[in-house]
């Protein structure tokens, strides 16, 4: 079991310019690009919500072919919390029941539900202003930055108040932060 947050996506982080500095997963899987069809199953309300959503997610880049399950969901949710809220409207929100205690509406806990599971589906798939603003998307035309990676080898056995001597692959400086390179 892994503790602590979730990680982030790569692409998610080099979007957001990887404030941690911490080092890229270069083995993460690259999804591939397309817009993915909507599935069958989904009901006329899910359907209409994912004609009206996909289209704009895929071109802020954030949907791909591997994200239909979970755009599915979230339609599907929106879907059933229309139907919740559309009874909702027909029947009392409180009940009587027939040994005459009043109780809330199945509908309403249908529609919280569905509510709840929107949310998370919708922070997942950056739908929300909240979640949008916590990402930065690069314009394709500029040049992203990649990773570098330096290599520190010790040339010779280290001596007590002298810095290690480090090479360079990439052809970049070979000095550490307050020390000069020997």
């Amino acid at each position: 079991m892994t503790r602590g947050r979730k990680p982030k996506p790569t692409a998610l982080r080099r979007a957001e310019g990887n404030p941690g500095k911490r080092g890229y997963n270069a083995l993460e899987p690259v999804p591939p690009e397309g817009l993915p069809a909507c599935p069958a199953h989904l009901s006329a309300a899910a359907q209409e919500e994912w004609h009206r959503i996909a289209g704009p997610l895929h071109d802020m880049g954030v949907l791909t072919l591997v994200d239909r399950a979970a755009l599915a969901a979230y339609c599907q949710a929106w879907g059933r919390w229309v139907e919740a809220e559309e009874k909702l409207k027909e029947t009392p929100v409180m009940l009587k029941t027939p040994s005459g205690y009043v109780q809330q509406s199945p509908w309403l806990a249908v529609a919280n539900k569905q509510l709840e599971l929107m949310g998370r589906y919708m922070a997942e798939l950056g739908i929300t202003p909240a979640s949008r603003s916590r990402v930065a998307v690069s314009d394709p035309g500029d040049d992203v930055a990649m990773p570098v990676v330096i290599e520190i080898r010790a040339h010779e056995p280290a001596k007590e108040g002298v810095p290690p001597r480090i090479t360079r692959h990439d052809g970049g400086p070979t000095e550490l932060p307050g020390h000069r390179d020997r």
